[in-house]
């Protein structure tokens, strides 16, 4: 049951993304964006915990995920370190997902080649 719940909440948040991307004129980019926002606002008003104890990688995983981790970091940053604390704190937070997205992003750069739409 709980690979269903993660299957269902994780495919409806990809869902909605491509939604929003068939019917509507909003960017890749700024859909992007807005769940992030979704992410850190669910996790500056509290809510996001509750919703990842049910949903678990279902929230987790996608880009709302990564949002409620940098608000996360900055939030406990700004608590012990203070001002400087709220800027370094997310990066802190999510330093390994990012570098793992750099790094794989360049090793599939060497393997494929790019090209533009058409």
């Amino acid at each position: 049951m709980y690979y269903l719940w993660v299957f269902l909440i994780g495919g409806f948040i990809c869902m909605l993304g491509q939604v929003l991307i068939i019917y509507t004129n909003i960017t890749s980019a700024r859909i992007l964006v807005t769940f992030v926002i979704i992410g850190v606002l669910l996790q500056a008003f509290g809510i996001f915990d509750p919703i990842s104890e049910f949903a678990r990688a279902g929230i987790n995983v996608p880009i709302i995920g990564f949002g409620a981790s940098l608000a996360k970091g900055a939030i406990s940053g700004a608590q012990s370190k203070g001002l400087l604390g709220a800027f370094t704190g997310g990066l802190e937070a999510t330093a390994g997902g990012i570098a793992a997205a750099i790094f794989f992003a360049f090793v599939f750069s060497l393997i494929f080649k790019s090209k533009t739409k058409s």
